[in-house]
């Protein structure tokens, strides 16, 4: 396996923060999916847990693993 390989095959959720006064809050770790809803977005993790949040996605930093979020 090249090194290329192993990389895609580690664990590809990110971490949810709200920005909030130039500063960053954990929201939620270890995302695995952001679903829009009407009045915000639902957050769920790889265990099942989830959390709306009234914001709307900033940026998205891939390489960072990273969902920038900025309230409503």
């Amino acid at each position: 396996m090249t090194p290329t390989e192993e990389k895609v095959e580690e664990m590809c959720e990110a971490n949810a923060y709200l920005i909030e006064d130039g500063r960053e809050q954990l929201v939620m770790e270890a995302v695995d999916k952001v679903e829009p809803e009407a009045a915000g977005l639902r957050l769920v993790n790889i265990f099942g847990e989830q959390q709306f949040i009234d914001a709307y996605i900033a940026s998205l930093s891939l390489v960072d693993h990273k969902i920038m979020l900025v309230k409503k």
